[in-house]
């Protein structure tokens, strides 16, 4: 169901300071914008920001990028952001082509949490663990980076498992039942929340490329 566009999110997006209201112009910018040399991770589909504000608080010595394309729901994200943060910026807009937002090598970690499954067969292009994705992230990380995946269906999950191999990626911290998996450090998305309280498993992997 998509989330109406309501005039306070579009006046949040334009008056909040986290907010980069011309993405295109930062390529190769970054470290200038956030006034440090830390890592920065990108979160492709931040939704409501839970996860990403979360992720910043925690991780002062990280950087962290939200791209969310609905409107209502990057602005309910900028929202979350602490006034006083520095290490965190939402962009409101699609994240088809990274490599006109980020320079080669600017981008160390992408997150992909709860992505849409793009169920049916001819949809699979459309599919952020697609191979082409795959390969349009080496082009902003350079030398090397990773990609931390996390979904509620088995479907994408077996799917992308697929992908990242073809495409001659590590695979690490694979995980069919991430809540009753011994992994520590897990910090959750309002998406994450809703499916586990179901009882619902959650599919979790990581991926690295080293050139």
């Amino acid at each position: 169901m998509r989330t109406r566009r309501k005039p306070w999110a579009e006046a949040e997006l334009n008056t909040n300071p986290h907010v980069i209201r011309e993405p295109l112009s930062m390529k190769g910018k970054w470290k200038e914008y956030f006034k440090n040399d830390n890592p920065i991770y990108v979160e492709i589909g931040c939704g409501k920001g839970g996860f990403i504000t979360k992720n910043a608080r925690r991780y002062k010595d990280v950087n962290f990028v939200g791209i969310e394309r609905q409107t209502t729901v990057a602005g309910i994200a900028a929202r979350k952001i602490e006034e006083d943060a520095e290490n965190i910026a939402i962009i409101c807009g699609n994240a088809e082509k990274l490599s006109d937002i980020f320079e080669v090598g600017e981008l160390s970690r992408i997150y992909l949490n709860f992505s849409d499954p793009w169920p049916k067969k001819r949809w699979a292009k459309r599919r952020l663990t697609h191979r082409n994705f795959l390969e349009s992230y080496k082009d902003v990380f350079g030398d090397k980076g990773e990609v931390f995946f996390k979904t509620d269906n088995r479907g994408l999950f077996e799917f992308s498992l697929n992908e990242f191999c073809a495409d001659d990626w590590k695979l690490s911290n694979i995980s069919l039942d991430l809540h009753n998996s011994d992994y520590e450090g897990n910090i959750m998305t309002e998406y994450e929340e809703k499916f586990s309280s179901k009882g619902m498993p959650i599919y979790r992997l990581e991926a690295r490329f080293q050139r």
